[in-house]
């Protein structure tokens, strides 16, 4: 891994804790708060790739485990990610992956609606399946009550989506950070 690698991946975890300082609206079905992080989650995978991408994910979540309040309002610590929301954090580094991969294998054909194809599928729809089962589980509702509960969630997801693929296709136009 080069010294650039290490970098890039430090500077999407920081950028994840910058997304953080947006206060988070916390909705009573699935105690899960809306943030602006998951668009830093589409961004890393979408702009530095499967691999750089998960690790600058799985660096974020190291810091917030060790106690570090990057997370929305200011929350950090271990037991967070046992907590309701737990899945949907450790669905980031998945995500970030997917959507990675994904961008990697399209990036000849990179436009802002394949883009925003990518970033639902990895962004929404594959972290959704990791982190509403875990809603269930941690909150003790069966999982319909828990994606039932994530609705709400779905059209901010959907800008973010929107916001993603419009930078992710800008930055491989004109500073193409993924290697071919």
């Amino acid at each position: 891994m080069s010294t650039k690698d290490i970098v890039l991946i430090a500077l999407f975890a920081a950028i994840m804790a910058a997304l953080g300082i947006f206060p988070p609206i916390t909705l009573p079905v699935v105690a899960v708060p809306i943030t602006a992080q998951s668009l830093g989650v589409m961004l890393a995978g979408g702009v530095l790739g499967a691999k750089r991408g998960a690790l600058a994910m799985a660096l974020f979540l190291v810091l917030v485990a060790i106690g570090l309040p990057l997370l929305s309002g200011g929350r950090g610590g271990f037991g967070i990610l046992l907590g309701p929301s737990g899945g949907f954090l450790v669905g980031w580094i998945v995500a970030a992956y997917a959507i990675g991969l994904m961008v990697e294998r399209y990036w000849l054909k990179l436009g802002y609606i394949s883009t925003f194809l990518i970033c639902g599928l990895g962004g929404i729809v594959l972290l959704y399946l990791i982190g509403v089962p875990w809603v269930a589980f941690a909150a003790k509702i069966s999982v319909l009550a828990a994606a039932t509960g994530s609705l709400p969630f779905i059209p901010g997801d959907i800008l973010k989506a929107v916001i993603a693929s419009g930078v992710i296709v800008t930055v491989s136009r004109s500073y193409p950070v993924i290697n071919r």
